[in-house]
């Protein structure tokens, strides 16, 4: 996987993903607001059944708080910073311009977040290399990633430079090892 910066006269209308940062517990207002000016935005949440002793609720829960992901071309880009809430987009060390996420990696997230039945974490921490597999059963089908062993049990990673990377535990019966690809776009 790879966060590059490119950005030329070609593709200065051509939409890219980055990640903004935005206000504690602001999320969901941010992307009201993105939605409201017509801008193509992707908050990670996952509905999960929360278990208290009287009662059992369902909410959404952000995967990555206080960041929204935006999909927004060059000559756009500052127009989610005038939002009170969005205070800046992530950038790489010793740069000036906004990281971009590559299309792959954000439509590999997308997919684990849309169909995994597991919750799916989001880890910071840099985790151990291991093999690059692929789902073949169940909703994940298809999905691929590197599967490593964290906390015990087996996860499917699928990484997010400069971020970190969504993990969902997998059964190893349910994967099969890959071609390892240039890491740099895994």
């Amino acid at each position: 996987m790879k966060i590059s910066n490119p950005v030329s006269k070609d593709n200065y209308d051509t939409p890219q993903w980055l990640a903004a940062y935005v206000h504690s517990c602001m999320e969901k207002k941010v992307a009201e607001q993105l939605r409201d000016m017509g801008i193509e935005y992707y908050l990670p949440m996952q509905t999960e059944i929360r278990q208290w002793s009287d009662r059992k609720k369902k909410i959404e829960r952000l995967i990555i708080p206080m960041m929204i992901f935006i999909h927004i071309s060059p000559r756009e880009r500052s127009l989610p910073l005038a939002l009170r809430a969005v205070n800046r987009y992530l950038v790489l060390r010793g740069e000036h311009t906004p990281a971009v996420i590559p299309d792959k990696q954000m439509e590999r997230f997308r997919f684990m977040l849309d169909y995994s039945l597991q919750a799916v974490e989001f880890h910071s921490t840099t985790l151990t290399s291991g093999d690059m597999v692929r789902v073949i059963k169940g909703p994940l089908a298809g999905l691929e990633g590197e599967l490593i062993e964290f906390n015990g049990k087996s996860v499917v990673v699928v990484r997010l430079d400069m971020l970190g990377c969504a993990t969902v535990e997998m059964g190893v019966g349910l994967v099969e090892k890959t071609v390892r690809e240039n890491i740099q776009e895994i």
